[in-house]
C-alpha cells in the first residue's frame, strides 16, 4: 500500500512539474515511479507529454507505446502518440528544419528575455512580432498561451518584489 502512495504521489509531481515547465524534474519522478513499478502506465504518459514539450518526439513516442502496451483502451495515449508521431515527421521531413530547442530554457533565460524587451521598443520589431504572434497563434495557439503565462507570472514577480 505504501509503494501505491509513493507511485502515485510521484506521478502526480511528475503532473504538477510538467504544468510549471519543470519537464526534465518531470522526467525524473516519472522515472522513479517507473522503477517502482513498471506496469504503471501513468507515468509513462506523463512521462510522454514531457518529452513532447521538450521536443524529443522519438523518446515521446516510445514512451506513450508503453503506456498504450499497458492500458491498451486509452484514449489520451493513443492522441497523444499520434500527435508526438506527427511532430516527428515533421522534424524529419526535407521541408522540416530539423532544429530542435527547449522552449522553456529559452523563455527562463533573462539574457533573451532582456533582448527581446529592447528589441520591442523599436515599432518596426512591434509590427513585425505582431504578424509573427498572429502567425503563430494560427498554428501552435498552445505555446502563446504558454508564453502569455510566462509573461504574466514574470511581471507578477516583478510587481511582487517592487512592493516588498
Amino acid at each position: 500500500m505504501l509503494l501505491i502512495i509513493k507511485i502515485s504521489s510521484l506521478s502526480l509531481r511528475a503532473a504538477a512539474q510538467s504544468k510549471l515547465g519543470h519537464y526534465t524534474d518531470a522526467i525524473k519522478d516519472c522515472e522513479k515511479a517507473i522503477a517502482i513499478d513498471s506496469k504503471y502506465s501513468k507515468a509513462y504518459g506523463r512521462m510522454g507529454l514531457a518529452l513532447t514539450a521538450m521536443n524529443k518526439f522519438q523518446e515521446a513516442v516510445t514512451s506513450y507505446q508503453k503506456a498504450l502496451d499497458l492500458d491498451p483502451e486509452n484514449d489520451s495515449y493513443k492522441s497523444n502518440l499520434k500527435i508526438a508521431e506527427q511532430k516527428l515527421r515533421e522534424g524529419s521531413s526535407p521541408t522540416g528544419t530539423g532544429l530542435s530547442f527547449d522552449m522553456a530554457s529559452l523563455i527562463n533565460n533573462p539574457a533573451f528575455i532582456s533582448m527581446a524587451a529592447s528589441l520591442m521598443q523599436n515599432p518596426q520589431v512591434q509590427q513585425l512580432g505582431q504578424q509573427f504572434a498572429q502567425q503563430i497563434q494560427q498554428q501552435n495557439p498552445e505555446l502563446i498561451e504558454q508564453l502569455r503565462n510566462h509573461i504574466r507570472s514574470r511581471s507578477f514577480s516583478s510587481s511582487a518584489e517592487e512592493h516588498s
